[in-house]
């Protein structure tokens, strides 16, 4: 299985860049600082959206597989980096926040899944940094679950 995606100079003198992928869609990368002008997204912060991307479409799928249907459902993903170059990610904390009628134990199986088996996003980035899986369920009536699930990454089996 091969991937490949074409980066293109939109602006050298500012650093913007445009990305198409192998699937044909196109994105804005910049810098930011001095160097940019804020015109697109940091890789760096496409790195956490990728991982957001894989592993919310796997925990989507595996809960409607388990017909359990949230009112909504989003992930916040934060990455804390190195002070020194490369700046590389250091931990990553995702947190999964499911709002209705989903079972807490259906929801933390999902997010397991995601993290040990489904997502290669996350399986790529656990070699070189500590990703934890954490879930918030708030189920309509009032209650609210927060747990975290598992850790991946050196150290953690991941």
């Amino acid at each position: 299985m091969e991937n490949e995606v074409l980066a293109r100079f939109i602006d050298p003198a500012r650093m913007r860049v445009e990305v198409t992928s192998g699937s044909g869609h196109a994105l804005r990368l910049d810098t930011g600082g001095e160097d940019g002008d804020d015109g697109g997204a940091r890789p760096m912060e496409m790195v956490l959206a990728a991982l957001a991307g894989c592993t919310s479409m796997d925990v989507a799928s595996i809960l409607r597989k388990k017909r359990q249907r949230p009112a909504s459902y989003e992930i916040a993903v934060r990455g804390e980096r190195s002070e020194a170059h490369p700046q590389v990610f250091t931990r990553i904390v995702i947190e999964h926040r499911v709002n209705g009628p989903v079972e807490e134990e259906a929801l933390r199986r999902s997010v397991e899944l995601s993290a040990t088996k489904y997502c290669p996003v996350n399986a790529m980035l656990s070699k070189a940094v500590s990703v934890e899986h954490r879930y918030l369920l708030r189920n309509g009536t009032g209650g609210e679950h927060s747990a975290r699930v598992i850790v991946t990454g050196p150290g953690h089996g991941g």
